[in-house]
C-alpha cells in the first residue's frame, strides 16, 4: 500500500517489526470486540494475523509520528455487500490509549481523499454494530452517509448475532465537498 501522511500519523504497510505494538492494542478487552474480533490470547495470534496483513496489502499500520509507535489499523476491503469492482469497504481500529483524540477522523479521512484522488473507486463503504457508538462518530465526522441496517446479519465471535449499521460515500459525494 502507498504510504500516507497527515499531520500527526503515517498510514504505511506492516513489517513484522510491529508485532509488539500490534499485540499491545490487540490484546486489549474493550478493542477488538467493538470491531468484531476476538482480543489476541498471545503474540502468536497477533503474529498470525500481522503476517495474513503484510501477505494481503489491504491493511496500513497506523503510526503515531510523535512516537513511532503503532496505534493502530485502517483496512480497505473488497465490500462483501457490494459486487462492483470500484467500491471499497473501511475498517479501522485504534489503541485504547488513543480514543477520543480525532486520530481516527484524521486517519480516515486521509484514506478518504487517497481513494477518491488517486484511484478509481467510486464508493466507500463502512459498518459498525449498533453499539459501537465511537464508530458511528468517526463515521459522521468523516461525511459518510447512512444507508441502512443490515438486519441480523453478523455473527460475532461470541456467537451473538448483531446488526450492521451502514454508511457509505461516493466520489461524486467527496468531490463536491472539496
Amino acid at each position: 500500500m502507498q504510504t500516507l501522511e497527515t499531520d500527526s500519523l503515517i498510514l504505511r504497510s506492516w513489517t513484522e517489526n510491529d508485532l509488539d505494538d500490534f499485540y499491545e492494542y490487540a490484546k486489549n478487552p474493550n478493542v477488538g470486540p467493538s470491531a468484531g474480533w476476538q482480543p489476541h490470547e498471545d503474540k502468536e495470534m497477533s503474529l498470525k494475523i500481522l503476517q495474513k496483513f503484510i501477505t494481503e496489502d489491504e491493511v496500513w499500520a497506523i503510526v503515531d509520528k510523535a512516537t513511532n509507535k503503532v496505534i493502530g489499523s485502517l483496512g480497505l476491503h473488497r465490500d462483501p455487500k457490494r459486487e462492483y469492482t470500484k467500491s471499497k469497504m473501511l475498517g479501522y481500529v485504534l489503541s485504547e490509549d488513543y480514543w477520543g483524540k480525532g486520530i481516527m477522523v484524521e486517519a480516515v479521512k486521509r484514506a478518504i481523499r487517497y481513494l477518491f484522488e488517486e484511484t478509481d473507486v467510486t464508493v466507500l463503504s463502512v459498518f459498525h454494530f449498533p453499539f459501537n457508538d465511537r464508530s458511528k462518530r468517526v463515521i459522521e465526522k468523516c461525511g459518510l452517509q447512512y444507508e441502512g441496517t443490515f438486519r441480523q446479519c453478523f455473527e460475532h465471535f461470541s456467537g451473538n448475532i448483531y446488526d450492521d449499521v451502514c454508511y457509505s460515500i461516493t466520489k461524486e459525494d467527496y468531490l463536491s465537498k472539496i
